[in-house]
């Protein structure tokens, strides 16, 4: 199944300049392309990223351009992708392994957490292992509990992994090419439902460091922290909060693992309140964690108690009505923020 038409997905050649109009999509296939003219030992294998170039066009045309053994269409077998992926690495290679949703991920989680994950501590520093692993997350239209899942929280817990989740296509351009040239298996985790997101990207910038967090909105009276598309959704709650007398100033941390503590510490200092938001679930999502540490750090200095938003402990629903419930929409946060700026 191919969520890319000739609307949606332009051909690369048709872009030109520094600074294009391009899909979250694009971003990605363009900074594979260029990593990929860059260093011959990088290469992609997956299900459908051949002839039809992946399920929004994430590698389109690049199998022409490069030829079969350097983009290669596998069987459906994540765990045989992923063992490939971790053999090649160890003999050079820079894979970037495509597991089609993250949900299938958990297929091929043995290779993930026990190998790849845990290979160059066990091996005492001899080897590394420069994969990229791409896991498109979370809701999209009714897609339901076995393609919808954002399971970031299990990557972050799983020591010798680096997590990352790009929100605009900018970062999802900048923060591929970083992902593809680290030394340590990456989990690049993309939202599906940012696929067809268009914005200025521009091509010249240099990749965008790992563990490096990004101010969105500045704001005084309350932090929100977030990443992938509920980052951009904070941001139009920040918006929304302006009109009503409140900054809000919104952290995207783009990279789950490493995260960016100093730049989320530096707004709290300043705001005293803090709001974490998130897509996965609410029970065991990661921002229990960042809750922990920022309490930790900052119980007799807030105003307010911190929160967290996530979803409900429950399967993704396939009916739009009960799958729109779970999500953690503008008026959520809206809603949040002001029960909490309203608290002193």
């Amino acid at each position: 199944m191919s969520l890319a038409t000739k609307d949606n997905v332009k051909e690369i050649s048709e872009l030109s300049g520094s600074i294009r109009s391009m899909t979250y999509s694009q971003a990605g296939c363009l900074a594979l392309d260029r990593e990929m003219e860059l260093d011959p030992l990088v290469w992609a294998l997956g299900e459908d990223v051949g002839p039809d170039g992946g399920v929004a066009g994430q590698y389109k045309d690049l199998q022409v351009k490069y030829g079969k053994e350097r983009i290669v269409d596998t069987p459906i077998s994540e765990s045989m992708i992923m063992a490939a992926a971790i053999g090649s690495s160890l003999l050079g290679m820079r894979p970037v392994a495509e597991l089609r949703y993250a949900d299938f991920a958990l297929c091929a989680a043995d290779e993930i957490i026990n190998q790849a994950a845990k290979m160059r501590y066990m091996l005492g520093g001899q080897v590394r292992i420069p994969i990229v692993i791409r896991q498109p997350m979370g809701m999209r239209w009714g897609m339901a509990a076995q393609h919808s899942q954002s399971n970031e929280n299990l990557w972050v817990g799983t020591a010798g992994l680096v997590v990352v989740a790009p929100s605009t296509p900018q970062d999802n351009y900048g923060l591929l090419r970083s992902s593809i040239k680290s030394n340590d298996p990456v989990v690049y985790m993309e939202h599906k439902e940012l696929w067809l997101e268009t914005a200025q990207v521009d091509t010249d910038m240099p990749p965008i460091p790992l563990g490096v967090g990004k101010v969105r909105c500045p704001g005084n009276d309350i932090t929100l922290v977030s990443w992938s598309k509920t980052a951009n959704e904070c941001v139009i709650a920040a918006e929304e909060l302006a009109q009503q007398g409140i900054s809000a100033e919104v952290i995207d941390l783009r990279t789950l693992w490493p995260w960016d503590k100093k730049l989320v510490w530096q707004s709290i200092q300043k705001t005293n309140r803090v709001l974490i938001a998130h897509e996965s679930t609410e029970v065991g999502g990661f921002g229990g964690e960042l809750l922990a540490e920022i309490s930790q750090a900052f119980w007799d200095k807030l105003k307010a108690a911190p929160k967290r938003l996530g979803s409900p402990r429950i399967p993704v629903p396939y009916s739009k009505p009960l799958e729109d419930l779970c999500r953690v929409s503008v008026n959520k946060i809206v809603l949040a923020v002001k029960e909490m700026v309203e608290v002193t």
